[in-house]
């Protein structure tokens, strides 16, 4: 087996060479260390490294290392022969190298198949859903897992050295703890996150209210993260309300620009919360926030409803909808929206990940035609894909800079 890793090369010569507990050696250095193997890169650029995935198994057929969106990038290619793990010979270490810039971010699972050996990972939807319900985490890297949901495995992540901090991304012990509330707002599932201390009568309190809630609600408990940003006084107490969408179907509808449900938004959730926990009216402390069909949904909600959604988060947004338009001149209908009217009165926090192909220039064309109608934009590229091991920390950092000076 030919090896990019020194680490790995080192391995496979002790081998050969009969080297007594040499792989016995090279698992306990992994145990202590941590898993992957982050080296400096090959041709001597500091602004990469050799990043090494690791996976022990003695009966293992085949091993998939699933690096969210770059795996997936070669699955929507029809090839995912690129991302087999390699076993070095003579041991139960299988491998794959990437070479990475220091600031990616990702997480990262692999799918390991005992059965007969196939010629080939199958890449069509069915078999794909197969690989991502059987994936697991690693087992050696010690870092916090991400969690799923639906019952798949968490994931683990990959954070290389100059990837952003995510600091309020993990419960601290002496932060004061907010209150965490289930209600049902005409028929639909909503979380609610209070911040400590809280008494409706102290409002109008500022207001986020983070699509796709059944994700940072219970699966990601994002409450931990707002309890840090009070905590640090990074936004002023805020009233938080996580709107579920109720199953793929009925996020797929609400998500896509729909008109009846950001009047939903404004019309019924936002009264609500006035009333129920003394939430601001003030559209310049209330933010929308989603990520991809959610985030275009949080900039359509500021567009359709500017006097209740003065504050827009978008993250990874399918700013390329309608479906099906996605390279013709039908597509991009909600940045057409923005260029053709005049300039409304809201803030906007993008962000999008550099290895997102099929979302990057269609968000930087977003931020383009902003910024030319005259907005306040702030605008975020990080390099990860599509990926809420990113998304947790540009969320706290949006809230942030969208609240921060609204209290």
């Amino acid at each position: 087996m030919e090896t990019q890793s020194p680490t790995l090369r080192k391995l496979a010569d002790d081998i050969r060479a009969g080297e007594p507990r040499a792989e016995e050696h090279f698992w306990q250095k992994a145990q202590a260390t941590g898993t992957p193997l982050v080296e400096p890169d090959r041709n001597g650029d500091p602004a990469y490294r050799l990043v090494t995935f690791l996976w022990r198994d003695a009966l293992a057929t085949d091993v998939l290392a699933l690096l969210h969106t770059v795996t997936d990038k070669d699955r929507h290619a029809g090839d995912l022969s690129p991302h087999l793990m390699r076993r070095v010979p003579g041991t139960d270490v299988w491998a794959i190298s990437h070479r990475l810039r220091a600031d990616h971010r990702a997480s990262y699972q692999f799918s390991v198949r005992r059965g007969p050996r196939a010629e080939a990972p199958r890449t069509d939807r069915r078999a794909w859903l197969g690989v991502l319900d059987s994936a697991v985490p690693d087992p050696l890297n010690g870092a916090p897992v991400l969690p799923s949901r639906d019952g798949r495995h968490p994931s683990s992540v990959l954070e290389l050295s100059d990837a952003p901090a995510q600091p309020w991304a993990h419960p601290r012990p002496d932060v004061p703890r907010g209150e965490r509330i289930e209600a049902v707002v005409d028929g639909r599932r909503v979380g609610v996150h209070l911040p400590a201390g809280h008494r409706a009568a102290d409002g109008p309190y500022a207001v986020a209210v983070l699509l796709d809630g059944e994700m940072w609600g219970p699966v990601l408990d994002f409450g931990d993260t707002l309890d840090n940003l009070h905590a640090e006084k990074r936004v002023p107490p805020t009233v938080t309300l996580l709107v579920e969408t109720m199953g793929r179907d009925r996020r797929m509808a609400d998500l896509s620009c729909s008109e009846e449900f950001v009047d939903w938004l404004a019309d019924v959730l936002l009264p609500w919360a006035v009333r129920e926990y003394g939430a601001a009216e003030d559209p310049a402390r209330t933010v929308v926030a989603g990520q991809s069909a959610g985030g275009l949904t949080a900039a359509f909600a500021a567009f359709r409803r500017p006097e209740r959604f003065g504050n827009a988060l978008s993250q990874s947004g399918s700013f390329w909808w309608p479906d099906g338009t996605e390279f013709d001149s039908g597509s991009e209908w909600l940045t057409r929206q923005y260029a053709a009217r005049e300039r409304l009165p809201v803030r906007f926090h993008l962000e999008v990940g550099l290895q997102e192909w099929m979302l990057l220039p269609q968000n930087r064309h977003l931020r383009d035609v902003l910024r030319a109608r005259g907005y306040e934009v702030a605008y975020e590229e990080f390099n990860g894909g599509h990926d809420y091991a990113c998304w947790r920390g540009g969320l706290a950092t949006g809230l942030a800079g969208l609240l921060a000076d609204r209290s």
